[in-house]
């Protein structure tokens, strides 16, 4: 539907009441949003404009923005249904029209939604509506209910008795208290304050042992029960191993229900009262049950996704090592080893198989063949799949490079998700003629040059970053990560020569057809020379330029702020600044004293604010540079590679792989992530492990216990030696 400008108008006010944000700051985000600007457009080159909102809260603005939108129209597919029906009051209308929530919105139209046969129904088929009225109006203080009753008998209609007919009306006066909105919102208040969940076995697995053990018996207040323990629970009972309930404060819900149905005293007062038991036993509370499981469904599938998109923003934000010429190695025992060497932009070099671990006779081999591929590609450092073989792999790396008197990095690097890069299409396109396991080990290596520019190549849900992920909304999960993809790709900039499309794709305003457009253009004809070649490209016309090219790089191109976060929009404003100094461009961009005394208040306009100005000095004084971390890596101990290996109370170092509600998971090297619980992140209380730790954190940690047939290890991060955070190697 076509929203009026009132309707507009409604719709921001709205937001700006459930985000809190200044009226301008909201006006203007929703008005960028409209016209195709995206988030990370917005964030970076309208600061003035939206008063400086975070990508965050212009996230918040679109999607409050978006659920009004939603609201407002369903608002009116209600009120068309209504009036078809002829029910529609101005009061009626009024309500709906300044309902803020769609649960609200769903009450008010329950008494009004075509229905399925019901006993209420039923009943007024049987002519008992006016005794249902007779009931409500509670006006009879004489007599008997069965008297009352007695002239709505027809045995014809199937009501033989009086008790038949009261039975009957009181079906009529369930369903209209349980179709009355504020009734239903009381019920909700009270069963979502005081609600408990209940979790039992099933009588099948009464006597088994299954992950679901600690929920056999479980109870906890609804609105306290975190969201890992909800979507664990709700994984149990989709594979029938538990049953999960909601307790609610009936006698509290029952009094206030009766207090509505019951207005004075009348010869109905009994009957009334088990009508109110009735609505609620049989009609409401089972529907406020639904809906309160699906409401705390969404709260904790927004937890999770929330943990997970923190989780992947860190991943995706590793610190890369940066152009060095790398081997990446696919470990494996009996299908051997595969070596694959890139230089420094990631291009495959070679690759070759070694079989070091399946016999003394393959070892010369192997170490001759690992070698050789050092010495022929000059390589620099040495990633190894954290997989199966993967210790192995490593420890025999470093040997052979001790035994030839070579000193090189050699890094673990994750393997998850390099399996579904190696199978996946952009696989395909760019290794046609490879096998999979040596499309492997290329990504292995490119992620330890760039972890960015390799992992938005593989579906986020596969990087082994989430918790309970296919339990939450795949539908708002897919959003979210790909929300975070595209925050983190535009954060650091992508070099428009040497990116993937896959990479290009996450920038702003570009999209996977412009992406694969942009590559076949620079296959054709070339490295781009400056941005506005981009122009060039078919179908990148200007809203994609505006949108897209402060955020694309091109080292040592025609203009010299093309390799620099400065918007192509703002470079005659740079180009002034020089000239008002009295130097070239390129002499001002060389120089960090000129850059200093630049007097920003005189470039102050209407368009330009002092926000924007200062990004432009701060790009000015660094063009060009990675806002991601130096580079780091553990060391993991060379006599430590199974969990049988481990001891109570050793001190060692490991990589944050994962951050959960309850805690943080480790990788300490043996093939088998620790577990520090949420209580041994700190020696402090820590509410969020998140703000204790981060995936991809360099740790020491202490083991509390280690069970190799279980495979369990806890871990303490507090009660290791020295810090949280150990400095690691850097290159």
């Amino acid at each position: 539907m076509k929203l009026t400008d009132e309707q507009t108008r409604w719709l921001i006010n709205c937001v700006i009441e459930a985000t809190g944000l200044k009226p301008f700051q909201v006006e203007h985000t929703v008005e960028l949003l409209q016209e195709g600007a995206t988030v990370p457009f917005i964030a970076r080159y309208r600061k003035e404009q939206t008063g400086e909102l975070d990508e965050v809260q212009i996230r918040t603005v679109e999607e409050q923005f978006t659920y009004f939108c939603e609201l407002e129209e369903r608002k009116f597919t209600v009120l068309k249904s209504i009036e078809e029906q002829g029910k529609l009051t101005s009061e009626l209308r009024l309500r709906i029209e300044s309902t803020r929530q769609k649960t609200e919105l769903e009450d008010l139209y329950l008494p009004y939604k075509p229905k399925r046969r019901t006993k209420a129904t039923i009943a007024r088929e049987r002519g008992l509506e006016p005794l249902a009225d007779i009931m409500a109006a509670q006006e009879l203080t004489a007599g008997t209910a069965e008297e009352a009753a007695h002239p709505f008998i027809d045995p014809d209609k199937e009501v033989p008795d009086a008790s038949a007919a009261l039975e009957g009306a009181g079906h009529i006066l369930a369903e209209r208290l349980s179709d009355n909105a504020d009734a239903r919102a009381a019920v909700r208040r009270l069963t979502k304050e005081q609600g408990i969940m209940i979790s039992r076995v099933a009588a099948d697995f009464k006597e088994q042992v299954t992950k679901f053990e600690m929920y056999y018996d479980f109870q906890e207040p609804l609105k306290a029960v975190p969201s890992h323990r909800m979507l664990a629970m709700r994984r149990g009972e989709k594979e029938e191993v538990l049953y999960l309930s909601i307790t609610a404060p009936a006698e509290q819900i029952l009094a206030g229900l009766k207090s509505r149905m019951i207005l004075r005293d009348s010869i109905f007062r009994l009957l009334l009262e088990r009508v109110a038991e009735d609505a609620y036993k049989r009609l409401i509370a089972p529907s406020i049950e639904v809906d309160l499981r699906l409401e705390s469904k969404e709260r904790a599938d927004e937890a999770a996704i929330q943990i997970f998109t923190k989780n992947l923003r860190e991943l995706l934000l590793a610190p890369p090592a940066g152009g060095k010429r790398v081997l990446g190695i696919d470990p494996g025992f009996r299908t051997g080893s595969k070596l694959a060497a890139v230089d420094e932009t990631g291009r495959f070099l070679e690759h070759v198989t070694i079989y070091p671990h399946i016999g003394e006779g393959r070892i010369p081999q192997a170490r001759q063949d690992l070698l050789r591929l050092v010495e022929t590609h000059a390589i620099e450092m040495i990633a190894v799949g954290n997989g199966t073989a993967g210790r192995e792999m490593e420890i025999f790396t470093k040997e052979t490079l001790a035994g030839a008197g070579r000193q090189l990095p050699v890094v673990s690097v994750s393997e998850a998700g390099a399996s579904v890069y190696s199978a996946s299409d952009i696989a395909r396109e760019e290794f046609p003629d490879l096998d999979l396991t040596v499309r492997g080990a290329i990504s292995i290596a490119r992620r330890l040059q760039d972890p960015l520019g390799e992992l938005v190549k593989v579906d986020p849900k596969s990087i082994g970053v989430g918790q309970y992920q296919h339990d939450v909304s795949q539908t708002i999960l897919k959003k979210s990560l790909d929300g975070v993809v595209e925050s983190c790709v535009n954060y650091v900039g992508v070099d428009l020569n040497t990116a993937s499309w896959a990479l290009l794709a996450y920038v702003s305003g570009v999209g996977p057809t412009l992406a694969k457009a942009i590559t076949r253009y620079r296959d054709e004809n070339g490295s781009f020379l400056s941005r506005k070649a981009l122009m060039k490209v078919p179908r990148f016309g200007a809203k994609a330029f505006e949108q897209a090219a402060g955020f694309l790089r091109i080292r040592d191109g025609k203009h010299p702020l093309d390799n620099s976060a400065v918007h192509p929009e703002r470079y005659q404003l740079v180009e002034a600044m020089a000239a008002d100094m009295g130097v070239s461009l390129p002499q001002l961009v060389a120089d960090q004293a000129l850059i200093s005394r630049i007097d920003l208040k005189r470039y102050v306009s209407e368009s330009v604010g002092l926000p924007t100005l200062n990004d432009i000095i701060e790009e000015l004084k660094k063009p060009g540079r990675d806002p991601r971390s130096q580079f780091q890596t553990a060391s993991f101990r060379d006599d430590i590679r199974e969990i049988s290996d481990l001891k109570e109370g050793m001190i060692l170092q490991g990589v944050v792989t994962n951050v959960t509600a309850f805690g943080a998971f480790v990788d300490i090297g043996v093939h088998q992530d620790g577990l520090v619980h949420i209580s041994h992140l700190a020696n402090r209380y820590v509410k969020d492990p998140s703000d204790a730790v981060k995936a991809g954190q360099l740790v020491k940690v202490k083991v509390l216990s280690a069970d190799p047939q279980r495979k369990r290890i806890a871990l303490s991060i507090k009660e290791a030696e020295q810090g949280r955070k150990t400095e690691g190697k850097s290159y």
